[in-house]
């Protein structure tokens, strides 16, 4: 079976990166995985000016918003590590919150997929057809924690 989650309102929104799970990165705490996601585009930069805004914006959507602004320079080596990126605040998300780490490892094997209709990277696209970087994210992240000691009793619970 494959699940699908979009909106962090929707069934399994707490896979979504707008998600109200914060988490701390470098001493530094960010209200969502998208808020540090947008943030990290910038770093080194000569707009790196707009870092604190995205931090302090009062919602993920804003964080986005700041973060897409087609003329803002983004770090030259963006495309190279922006899964690096996303998989080490994503992992963060779930090491920090047990309970929705629990959610991650009851889904066992299932397919992730982000349903996003307009984003054919991170999501699959209104076609289906998009590469569904987020979800393999997630799906890695998932296999992870099963090795991790602390989470090692949640998966457990679910064989």
């Amino acid at each position: 079976m494959t699940i699908y989650f979009y909106k962090a309102w929707q069934p399994y929104g707490c896979f979504s990166n707008f998600s109200p799970h914060g988490i701390v990165i470098q001493k530094t705490y960010w209200s969502t995985v998208e808020h540090y996601y947008q943030a990290q585009k910038f770093v080194g930069t000569k707009d790196e000016i707009i870092i604190p805004l995205i931090h302090d914006a009062e919602t993920p959507e804003k964080a986005a918003e700041l973060g897409r602004c087609p003329t803002r320079q983004i770090r030259p080596d963006w495309e190279v590590i922006k899964t690096i990126v996303m998989g080490t605040a994503v992992l963060q998300k779930f090491r920090t919150h047990t309970g929705i780490a629990k959610i991650l490892l009851d889904t066992g094997e299932q397919l992730l997929v982000e349903n996003s209709p307009t984003d054919y990277f991170w999501g699959c696209g209104a076609n289906k057809s998009g590469q569904n970087q987020l979800g393999k994210t997630l799906m890695s992240v998932r296999s992870e924690l099963r090795h991790m000691p602390v989470l090692e009793a949640l998966a457990k619970s679910n064989s």
